[in-house]
């Protein structure tokens, strides 16, 4: 089988966010692999190790990007694809473009991917791959068995379970629960380091910069207003009820 995973760097969850001039600052930030995506790479190392084939790492964004393909490769993936996103936007439609691009040029049997990334929440790049691709697309799955061409998967729906079969080559995204993410061992650490490792441009893609022009643009960011310290109510019950009346009538505008 030839799988592929849609990785993406994110800060480290751990991480203080602190705003500069309208900016997320990332100076002296963690940068680690997004949470969700871990999963997707354990899945990928599983499925490998039942079917055979390999399992191929990409990613879309700067250098320091690399570093969290080589974790992947750590832990056991084949190879890794870092896609140069100095010329690629942020936006969500913009990765899932210059995504499409490259698995278009490739033969692909499975492509995985996180639920979500934790910076910034969208989940709609796998959405967009699948349907840039005609491919079938199951999100937030917990369980995935692979047989005779086709997966069985059960997603995680609102708190219940959804149970699939999709015909392969398809799309899927990683729940937590799925499996349980290994860590890079030092002989794995050692072996990433001869792995193949490929850098691509638009060029590569066949795309130009206008192909990938963002569908959005973010207007200003801010952190939340800090929240204001708790009041008690004195007095008697009906006093108490007339002033939170009033209060929710006169600060906090609900009524």
């Amino acid at each position: 089988m030839n799988i592929y995973v849609m990785l993406k760097q994110t800060f480290d969850t751990e991480e203080r966010i602190v705003i500069s001039n309208g900016q997320i600052s990332d100076d002296g930030v963690k940068y680690v692999i997004n949470p969700y995506d871990e999963y997707a790479v354990e899945e990928a190392l599983l499925q490998r190790d039942a079917h055979g084939g390999t399992v191929t790492v990409v990613s879309v964004g700067p250098e320091r990007t690399a570093e969290a393909l080589r974790t992947a490769l750590a832990m056991g993936a084949d190879e890794a694809v870092l896609i140069d996103g100095d010329s690629i936007p942020g936006d969500e439609f913009s990765i899932a473009t210059a995504l499409a691009a490259y698995f278009g040029q490739q033969s692909v049997d499975l492509i995985l991917g996180g639920n979500f990334s934790v910076d910034s929440g969208g989940g709609q790049v796998a959405v967009r791959v699948a349907h840039l691709l005609g491919l079938p697309h199951a999100s937030s799955i917990t369980k995935l068995d692979i047989a005779g061409g086709k997966a069985s998967v059960q997603r995680d729906a609102e708190g219940d379970t959804e149970s699939l079969e999709v015909a392969l080559p398809t799309v899927f995204t990683a729940q937590q629960g799925l499996n349980e993410p290994r860590y890079p061992s030092l002989p794995g650490i050692m072996k990433a380091k001869k792995k193949p490792f490929q850098r691509l441009g638009l060029g590569d893609l066949g795309l130009s910069e206008a192909d990938v022009a963002a569908k959005t643009n973010r207007l200003s960011l801010t952190l939340p207003p800090e929240r204001k310290a708790g009041q008690i109510l004195k007095g008697d019950l009906a006093q108490q009820a007339a002033d939170l009346v009033q209060l929710l009538r006169t600060e906090a505008k609900l009524i």
